[in-house]
């Protein structure tokens, strides 16, 4: 993906709550890019769903191979 091609998609910003198209605002205050302006005014629960994804992979991760520890001690 070029630079003009992320022009064109769509950025949730989270200083303000709203959607734009393109490098509107500076990068650490968006979140994208997304093909849809819906998608992008779905991001902040995307994130929270994705975000409690991966604190539950990293969770089953941690405790990986615990049972098989207990058993050999």
């Amino acid at each position: 993906m070029t630079v003009g091609d992320e022009n064109e998609k769509y950025w949730y910003n989270f200083a303000t709550g709203e959607v734009e198209r393109g490098f509107e605002s500076p990068a650490i205050d968006r979140a994208g890019p997304f093909d849809t302006e819906e998608e992008a005014a779905n991001a902040p629960e995307l994130l929270r769903e994705r975000s409690r994804a991966w604190a539950e992979d990293d969770a089953r991760e941690d405790g990986w191979g615990a049972g098989s520890r207990a058993a050999e001690d």
